[in-house]
Protein backbone atom coordinates (compact mmCIF):
# COMPACT_ATOMS: atom_id res chain seq x y z
CA UNK A 1 0.00 0.00 0.00
CA UNK A 2 1.27 3.44 -0.91
CA UNK A 3 0.34 6.82 0.56
CA UNK A 4 1.64 10.39 0.76
CA UNK A 5 2.01 12.15 4.09
CA UNK A 6 4.26 14.45 6.11
CA UNK A 7 6.98 13.18 8.46
CA UNK A 8 5.62 13.79 11.96
CA UNK A 9 7.87 15.30 14.59
CA UNK A 10 7.31 15.10 18.34
CA UNK A 11 10.16 16.79 20.16
CA UNK A 12 13.36 15.18 18.86
CA UNK A 13 11.49 12.12 17.59
CA UNK A 14 10.13 11.61 14.11
CA UNK A 15 7.68 9.04 12.84
CA UNK A 16 5.32 8.15 10.05
CA UNK A 17 1.67 8.35 11.02
CA UNK A 18 -0.36 5.55 9.47
CA UNK A 19 -4.06 6.35 9.09
CA UNK A 20 -6.24 3.83 10.97
CA UNK A 21 -8.17 2.91 7.82
CA UNK A 22 -4.93 2.04 6.00
CA UNK A 23 -3.79 -0.02 8.96
CA UNK A 24 -7.07 -1.93 8.83
CA UNK A 25 -6.59 -2.57 5.10
CA UNK A 26 -3.05 -3.79 5.72
CA UNK A 27 -4.18 -6.45 8.18
CA UNK A 28 -1.98 -7.82 10.92
CA UNK A 29 -3.65 -6.00 13.80
CA UNK A 30 -2.95 -2.61 15.33
CA UNK A 31 0.80 -3.14 15.86
CA UNK A 32 1.99 -5.19 12.90
CA UNK A 33 5.53 -5.79 11.76
CA UNK A 34 6.00 -3.97 8.45
CA UNK A 35 8.45 -3.35 5.66
CA UNK A 36 8.60 0.39 5.00
CA UNK A 37 9.92 2.33 2.01
CA UNK A 38 10.13 6.10 2.52
CA UNK A 39 11.15 8.11 -0.54
CA UNK A 40 13.06 5.02 -1.76
CA UNK A 41 14.72 4.20 1.61
CA UNK A 42 13.68 0.73 2.87
CA UNK A 43 13.71 -0.68 6.40
CA UNK A 44 11.81 -3.07 8.68
CA UNK A 45 9.86 -1.78 11.64
CA UNK A 46 6.72 -2.21 13.73
CA UNK A 47 3.74 0.09 13.98
CA UNK A 48 3.34 1.48 17.48
CA UNK A 49 0.68 3.55 19.20
CA UNK A 50 1.51 6.90 20.76
CA UNK A 51 -1.10 9.38 21.91
CA UNK A 52 -3.79 7.48 20.04
CA UNK A 53 -1.86 7.74 16.75
CA UNK A 54 -0.45 4.78 14.82
CA UNK A 55 3.23 5.54 14.15
CA UNK A 56 6.24 3.93 12.56
CA UNK A 57 9.47 5.27 14.08
CA UNK A 58 11.99 7.04 11.84
CA UNK A 59 15.16 7.28 13.94
CA UNK A 60 18.04 9.74 13.75
CA UNK A 61 20.22 7.29 11.80
CA UNK A 62 17.48 7.03 9.16
CA UNK A 63 17.13 10.84 9.09
CA UNK A 64 20.88 11.16 8.59
CA UNK A 65 20.91 8.54 5.81
CA UNK A 66 17.99 10.10 3.94
CA UNK A 67 18.07 13.80 4.77
CA UNK A 68 14.38 13.57 5.72
CA UNK A 69 13.30 15.73 8.66
CA UNK A 70 10.09 16.38 10.56
CA UNK A 71 7.60 18.29 8.42
CA UNK A 72 8.97 16.97 5.11
CA UNK A 73 6.56 15.59 2.51
CA UNK A 74 7.12 11.85 2.02
CA UNK A 75 5.80 8.96 -0.03
CA UNK A 76 5.43 5.77 1.99
CA UNK A 77 5.11 2.21 0.73
CA UNK A 78 3.97 -0.16 3.44
CA UNK A 79 3.83 -3.93 3.39
CA UNK A 80 2.89 -6.41 6.09
CA UNK A 81 5.98 -8.36 7.18
CA UNK A 82 4.93 -11.81 8.32
CA UNK A 83 8.44 -13.29 8.24
CA UNK A 84 9.88 -14.13 11.66
CA UNK A 85 12.30 -11.50 12.98
CA UNK A 86 15.76 -12.99 13.35
CA UNK A 87 18.89 -11.56 14.88
CA UNK A 88 22.33 -12.97 14.14
CA UNK A 89 24.01 -13.37 17.51
CA UNK A 90 27.82 -13.02 17.52
CA UNK A 91 29.70 -16.16 18.52
CA UNK A 92 31.09 -14.74 21.78
CA UNK A 93 27.66 -13.59 22.95
CA UNK A 94 26.06 -16.92 21.92
CA UNK A 95 28.74 -18.85 23.83
CA UNK A 96 28.31 -16.69 26.93
CA UNK A 97 24.52 -17.09 26.80
CA UNK A 98 24.86 -20.87 26.49
CA UNK A 99 27.42 -21.09 29.31
CA UNK A 100 25.16 -19.06 31.60
CA UNK A 101 22.02 -20.98 30.62
CA UNK A 102 20.53 -17.72 29.36
CA UNK A 103 19.95 -18.55 25.69
CA UNK A 104 16.25 -19.25 26.23
CA UNK A 105 15.78 -15.96 28.10
CA UNK A 106 17.57 -14.09 25.31
CA UNK A 107 15.41 -15.78 22.66
CA UNK A 108 12.24 -14.72 24.52
CA UNK A 109 13.18 -11.03 24.29
CA UNK A 110 11.42 -8.83 21.75
CA UNK A 111 13.25 -8.67 18.41
CA UNK A 112 14.15 -5.03 19.05
CA UNK A 113 15.70 -5.90 22.43
CA UNK A 114 17.77 -8.75 20.93
CA UNK A 115 18.90 -6.42 18.16
CA UNK A 116 19.85 -3.72 20.67
CA UNK A 117 21.96 -6.15 22.70
CA UNK A 118 23.75 -7.42 19.58
CA UNK A 119 24.38 -3.85 18.37
CA UNK A 120 25.75 -2.95 21.80
CA UNK A 121 28.22 -5.86 21.70
CA UNK A 122 29.22 -5.29 18.08
CA UNK A 123 29.68 -1.56 18.70
CA UNK A 124 32.47 -2.13 21.22
CA UNK A 125 35.84 -0.97 19.88
CA UNK A 126 38.03 -2.72 22.44
CA UNK A 127 37.88 -6.41 23.36
CA UNK A 128 37.62 -5.70 27.09
CA UNK A 129 34.67 -3.39 26.44
CA UNK A 130 33.02 -6.11 24.37
CA UNK A 131 33.53 -8.64 27.18
CA UNK A 132 32.06 -6.23 29.76
CA UNK A 133 29.03 -5.67 27.56
CA UNK A 134 28.48 -9.41 27.09
CA UNK A 135 28.74 -9.88 30.87
CA UNK A 136 26.25 -7.06 31.45
CA UNK A 137 23.74 -8.69 29.11
CA UNK A 138 24.09 -11.98 30.97
CA UNK A 139 23.61 -10.22 34.32
CA UNK A 140 20.51 -8.43 33.04
CA UNK A 141 18.97 -11.66 31.74
CA UNK A 142 19.58 -13.39 35.07
CA UNK A 143 17.54 -10.61 36.61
Amino acid sequence: MRFDTTMSQMGNNTGIEVPAELLDQLGGGKRPAVTVVVNGFAYDSTVGVMGGRFLIPFSSDKRAATGIAGGDAITVELELDSAPRTTVVPDDLAAALAAAGATEAFDKLAPSARKAHVANVEGAKAQDTRERRVAAIIDKLRG
